[in-house]
């Protein structure tokens, strides 16, 4: 679990624990029937990318920033149409990959407590049900 004075990015594991945890939650996003179609089919860059954000929100180095500025999230997902489903199906894939690398259960539900809170902010569009 997450002690009060370490960041996420300590607790699950560093460095090469996010770069698992991003190569391992890419290829359910990739399978996903509603959201692995808005990715792009050379997914490399966007993997690197995530490493280099995750890295960064979970309170390791500034990789992201260092190499692209600052991260404005929600600006650069402005060009994709993201309803809640979007979201709530990329948090199902990120939960499926802390699954896959046997995160401990209260550190998961904190991780995906976390990235909630950018997921729904992505949310630019309703659902098309509604």
């Amino acid at each position: 679990m997450l002690r009060p004075d370490s960041t996420i990015y300590e607790a699950l594991g560093g460095d090469q624990a996010i770069r698992r945890l991003v190569e391992t939650f890419y290829p359910k996003v990739k399978v996903h029937p509603l959201i692995g179609p808005l990715f792009p089919e050379d997914i490399d860059p966007v993997i690197e990318k995530q490493y280099m954000f995750l890295s960064q929100f979970f309170g390791g180095p500034q990789l992201y920033s260092d190499e692209y500025g600052h991260p404005m999230m929600r600006a650069r997902h402005m060009p994709f149409p993201i309803t809640r489903d979007h979201a709530d199906a990329w948090l199902s894939c990120m939960a499926g990959a802390l699954e896959e690398l046997d995160i401990d259960p209260d550190l998961s539900h904190f991780v995906l407590q976390r990235l909630s809170g950018p997921a729904y902010h992505f949310v630019n569009t309703g659902n098309e049900e509604e």
